[in-house]
């Protein structure tokens, strides 16, 4: 009935970094109806980094990467629905259904949905001892089997997540096989440079990398619990847990089933709105033009881009439109590494080493038809902040030896 029909002004779909600052910013800026975020977690919102790090390895606690306090939600007037899917969208009536199969009608839908974790597809891959590192419930079950007594463990995939995992267990003492089907980690996003220095450093951490691999099945005793792995060339790796980090699939199901375009993720203009009137769409899931990646649709799975793509989309609400053209970056943490990413290097055709790998601090320059696109810089924060802003400049083309002497600052090329 339609007095049963919950409404708001604006109805936020995700409670991650992209939601929480979406409904941070329009009270910001001065947006003083109903806003609600609806969350599948049961949880208020809280950073999703450190799951694969510092949360894992018992460093922080859940209070301590809350986004904000529970208090400020209610403070804000920014009501939570945790623990409820959006099942469909009618973008006519402008009315949500959920899972609980109640309904809610809105002005303005703010969806940032982010995305599922790929599930392995080889036989054994759901039983219990199989883990994916996408939220709270994912890391709290890793920590229990390590409670529990695991001490072996296979990561699946040697792309971010995969090696901030493996570096947590063997921080906690963990025996670990990483496996990765290409031929070198973190393949699809760095030159060989990078791959090879954390190759290097895994393997001098006592992890067994696996690379050119791939993964035939996960092995369970009779009661289910995993006992092991077996490669596609017949080996069998024993462990008691399996992490996998093979990338995600957006969430955005409901949206497309409505009639929105997209085929990865949904598709969003320069001001995150996407082909279904009032609706927009933020953060992980969201394929946009990117201006550091010559206007090719892309989407960007970092913190960075939630935030700034909510800030966009506030601002569009709030009747102040600027087209979102943000600097890419991510960062990741390792043992004691700390790597620092500015720009995109799609498309690049060099790169230029700044520093020795050997002593652990250095940083690749990315470059395309002689111009910086892109930086890696690991534990050498004056290149990433240097870096980042010589890209927000829109460089031509720079001396690259010049570029390659640790002496010369990246400021000065600017």
């Amino acid at each position: 009935m339609a007095s049963d029909i919950q409404h708001a002004d604006v109805v936020i779909v995700g409670t991650g970094h992209g939601g929480a600052q979406a409904a941070i910013a329009l009270r910001q800026q001065g947006h003083d109806d109903s806003i609600l975020m609806i969350g599948r977690d049961s949880a208020p919102p809280y950073e999703r980094p450190p799951l694969s790090k510092e949360y894992l390895a018992g460093e922080k606690g859940f209070e301590r990467i809350l986004i904000r306090p529970e208090k400020f939600w209610t403070d804000k007037d920014i009501t939570l629905r945790l623990g409820a899917a959006v099942t469909a969208v009618d973008a006519q009536a402008h009315r949500l259904t959920l899972s609980d199969g109640s309904q809610i009608t809105y002005r303005k839908l703010i969806w940032s949905g982010g995305g599922d974790p790929r599930r392995l597809p080889v036989p054994g891959a759901v039983l219990p001892g199989v883990f994916y590192v996408r939220d709270k419930a994912d890391a709290d079950a890793m920590m229990a089997a390590l409670s529990g007594g695991a001490k072996r463990a296979v990561v699946i995939g040697g792309g971010y997540i995969g090696l901030e995992a493996a570096a947590v267990l063997r921080k906690l003492g963990c025996e670990v096989t990483l496996v990765e089907m290409l031929p070198r980690l973190l393949a699809r996003v760095a030159g060989e440079e990078l791959s090879d220095f954390y190759a290097a450093e895994h393997r001098r951490q006592g992890v067994d990398l696996r690379l050119e691999t791939g993964v035939h099945s996960v092995l369970g005793e009779d009661a289910g619990r995993v006992t092991g792995v077996r490669l596609d060339d017949g080996e069998e790796v024993a462990c008691d847990m399996v992490v996998v980090g093979i990338g995600i699939v957006p969430a955005v199901g409901p949206l497309i089933a409505a009639g929105a375009a997209g085929s990865s993720g949904v598709d969003v203009d320069e001001y995150c709105r996407t082909t279904l009137d009032d609706i927009y769409a933020i953060g992980d899931c969201a394929a946009h033009a990117n201006p550091y990646a010559d206007n090719a649709v892309i989407r960007l799975e970092s913190v960075q881009n939630a935030h700034d793509m909510a800030a966009t989309v506030a601002r569009a609400i709030m009747g102040d439109k600027q087209p979102y053209h943000a600097l890419p970056w991510f960062w990741s943490n390792q043992y004691d590494l700390k790597l620092q990413t500015a720009g995109l290097n799609l498309g690049f055709d060099a790169t230029v080493l700044r520093g020795d790998p050997a002593t652990r601090k250095f940083t690749v320059v990315y470059m395309r038809a002689g111009k910086p696109i892109a930086f890696d810089c690991v534990g050498m924060m004056k290149d990433y902040v240097q870096g980042r802003k010589l890209l927000e400049s829109e460089p031509g083309k720079v001396d690259s030896a010049l570029l390659a002497d640790p002496e010369v600052a990246i400021k000065d090329l600017i």
